[in-house]
């Protein structure tokens, strides 16, 4: 007898094959026998019966920014409702861990407020191990896994500080690179638009990159431009990647702003020439047309340079705030991503703050802020970002619908939530998976079912290095789904973002349900993934 059977099931695999009829039997955890009878003659401590629902392998969520969330809320609702069994941590250079500057994990939690939240957590980790044995202590209901932030390691060394490393601090950067992939990081993040990391130039970027060939493990990015500089960004993360010999990984694949609107076919070919220089190079993509960080990035990165204190005093004075307004509007630093011009300020829509003084900012844009405070827009942002101590997060309406799809239905493309909580949040929280399941399989058709559950399971797991997971295969661990192909779907909107998804019924970690009947169950089944494993 095995500890649970599923019968009654199509199952889709994983590997972008059709579906075929059958049942899947669990037995400590793993994936112990898949077979072509809905029915079979074998008996289970615990039985669900499908009754003609899809099961695949549960989804893996390239992208994600729980990395303290975990710790308040360690089911991560809006996550496995979703079907997500594995949630990879540590993007765009912004990882927990290593954390060994003395008062660093307070300054670094002030620098990250708007993306990891305000979690009140007894932060007792310096290493990737012990931070990964945290989590596991504390419960999770998904699996996690971490990359380490190319500026966690930075900021260890350097601080906030725009300057290059001496060479004895960047071989003590790659020291910790390494120390960190020893412990189990999956490979190495960085976030090229974002302070610290934006003032590395492409010798540190590399030095750090190179750190990962002995492992095997990739190299992730937020490239240093989406928009106007993006062939540029693009040719740098590429020729990296061709002389160190590692893998890559482009986070949050988009052609982004007016300027680049319908030329996502030249960035898809761009990664297919990579490929044929023997580049081995994945994407990840949201499937929307609009993007989710902080709203400290539409700063200039020297607005960052001393810290987060720093920060807040220049968005106080007068002369910094015009200092900063000619920056965004004039676009007078060559190669910055500045995303508040690129987008428009009637794209800038605040999702989250800090105080409950400014809760009513949330859902309006910045150009609707600053005509109701009687101000120009940058202005109006040195303000609130000033009010809330720096703890906002926006939404940036910056693609092109027709982007989006031309993306999505491109070979190398996962899916990634790259998921910010709290207040009113991007909808990609709550409905990324069930959305492209519901609205472009099912309703468009612009994906088969085989080939949308590949880009969610197969593909990222082994992009990410994630062997034993992605596929329904006897010996693979448990991480299941199943849903309701008629009516799966997102009903998460811009406006009402807090909504969960329709028709995934049951989900399990390890082959414990986490989602049993659509219902949460609280069970924690998730572990920390280790490199390696």
């Amino acid at each position: 007898m095995t500890d649970l059977l599923i019968t009654n099931a199509r199952i889709v695999d994983g590997t972008g094959a059709p579906w075929f009829a059958g049942s899947v039997a669990v037995d400590d955890g793993k994936i112990v026998a898949v077979r072509r009878e809905t029915a079979p003659d074998a008996d289970g401590e615990t039985t669900i019966d499908a009754d003609g629902r899809v099961l695949c392998p549960g989804f893996v969520d390239t992208h994600s920014h729980s990395d303290m969330r975990l710790f308040e809320e360690p089911t991560l609702e809006p996550k496995i409702r979703q079907g997500i069994t594995t949630e990879i941590l540590g993007q765009d250079g912004f990882s927990m861990a290593p954390m060994y500057r003395e008062g660093g994990a307070a300054e670094w939690s002030a620098q990250l407020s708007a993306l990891a939240g305000q979690v009140d957590v007894n932060w007792t980790w310096g290493s990737v191990a012990d931070y990964l044995d945290a989590v596991e202590e504390n419960g999770i209901a998904p699996n996690v896994a971490l990359f380490v932030g190319h500026g966690t390691v930075r900021f260890n060394l350097l601080g906030m500080s725009d300057r290059d490393p001496t060479d004895d601090e960047l071989a003590e950067m790659r020291d910790l690179v390494s120390e960190a992939l020893d412990d189990g990081a999956l490979g190495l993040s960085t976030g090229l638009i974002y302070t610290p990391c934006t003032y590395a130039d492409r010798r540190e970027v590399q030095e750090l990159a190179a750190a990962l060939e002995q492992y095997g493990r990739p190299f992730v990015a937020h490239v240093r431009s989406e928009g106007r500089w993006i062939w540029d960004a693009l040719d740098e993360f590429i020729d990296i990647g061709a002389e160190e010999s590692v893998p890559l990984h482009v986070s949050h694949f988009k052609v982004a702003g007016l300027g680049q609107q319908g030329k996502a076919s030249r960035a898809t070919t761009l990664i297919e020439t990579a490929r044929d220089r023997n580049v081995d190079i994945t994407v990840e993509q949201y499937p929307y047309a609009a993007a989710s960080t902080m709203l400290s990035a539409v700063l200039p990165p020297w607005v960052h340079a001393d810290g987060p204190e720093q920060t807040l005093e220049h968005l106080a004075d007068e002369g910094t705030r015009e200092r900063i307004r000619r920056d965004v509007e004039e676009w007078r630093i060559e190669g910055w991503e500045n995303i508040g011009a690129l987008t428009g300020w009637d794209g800038v829509v605040i999702s989250d703050v800090r105080t409950d003084a400014n809760a009513d900012l949330e859902g309006k844009s910045v150009a609707t802020i600053a005509e109701e405070r009687d101000t120009d827009p940058v202005d109006a942002v040195c303000r609130v970002l000033r009010e809330e101590e720096l703890a906002v997060s926006a939404v940036y309406h910056m693609m092109d619908e027709a982007d989006v799809r031309e993306i999505l239905t491109y070979e190398r493309t996962c899916v990634g939530t790259d998921g910010l909580f709290g207040g009113k949040p991007h909808p990609r929280v709550y409905g990324s998976y069930p959305r492209i399941l519901g609205q472009y399989v099912r309703e468009e058709n612009l994906l088969t079912l085989g080939e949308a559950v590949r880009k969610m399971t197969s593909l990222p797991a082994r992009a990410m290095g994630l062997p034993r997971k992605g596929l329904v295969r006897p010996g693979m661990d448990a991480d299941l789904v199943v849903f309701d192909p008629v009516r799966v779907g997102s009903e998460a909107t811009y406006e009402n973002p807090r909504r969960y998804p329709n028709g995934i019924d049951h989900v399990l970690v390890d082959g414990e349900p986490v989602v049993h009947d659509g219902e949460v169950t609280g069970a924690t089944p998730g572990r920390a993934i280790r490199g390696d494993e």
